[in-house]
């Protein structure tokens, strides 16, 4: 299976941009390039008819949930096709979708390293806060050792918030899937087996990078009747 997975993303301005292809095969034939140089492979192609300065694009919004979905990078040929409004750069960044532009490649690169600075400052800033509450804890203490017990009880709080970080996870990925069950369910995938498989065919993995069956499709849809 090729290493890198790609949704493509291209945005034509008009509707008779759209109908008559102007544009789209010259963007085509930029990512598809891109692919092929990397040896990786599209997941999906999503296709945007709207101006680069309006700020309401359900598709560029749809391309950045499929991303999530399939763990893709987001490919678009030019980086004005993404848009001329710094918003939406800062809207990907916010989500944390990586992408790339095939006229500029090293610009996924930078926002990357952009996120890793930030990352890097946030981090210490929690290690020192850290570092000084846990100071400020054993100085309340007079200094004592941690006990046997309190340990367990510290292993048992971390054990419940990584069991906590996993279910938020999981809930987002079915969040993301809803829309995409419901478009197979309107084109006439209707059974929860039927889904399975369509997900599975199209290299979708569960939160947990599994398979689908009909009784995990039952779950998220049962998720989102509980959540509505």
């Amino acid at each position: 299976m090729a290493a890198n997975k790609f949704v493509t993303y291209l945005r034509v301005s008009t509707n008779k941009q759209g109908e008559s292809g102007l544009g789209l095969d010259a963007q085509r034939a930029a990512v598809q390039s891109h692919i092929a140089r990397g040896d990786g492979e599209q997941v999906e192609e999503v296709l945007e008819v709207e101006t680069g300065t309006r700020s309401d694009r359900p598709e560029l919004v749809r391309a950045m949930r499929l991303c999530r979905i399939h763990g893709a990078t987001l490919l678009i040929a030019k980086l004005d096709r993404l848009s001329r409004n710094v918003a939406f750069l800062s809207k990907l960044l916010e989500e944390k979708v990586p992408f790339v532009a095939a006229d500029i490649p090293n610009a996924d690169v930078t926002h990357t390293q952009m996120l890793g600075v930030f990352a890097e400052h946030e981090a210490r800033v929690i290690k020192a806060r850290t570092k000084a509450a846990l100071a400020q804890s054993k100085k309340k203490l007079g200094g004592r050792r941690v006990t046997a017990e309190r340990f367990a009880e510290i292993a048992a709080i971390g054990r419940k918030v990584s069991m906590r970080k996993r279910s938020l996870a999981a809930q987002k990925k079915a969040d993301d899937l809803i829309p995409e069950i419901k478009d197979m369910q309107a084109g006439g995938i209707t059974s929860l087996r039927q889904v399975a498989d369509a997900l599975n065919k199209r290299n979708i993995t569960t939160a947990r990078g599994k398979q689908w069956s009909a009784v995990q499709v039952a779950r998220v849809l049962q998720r989102e009747k509980a959540s509505a």
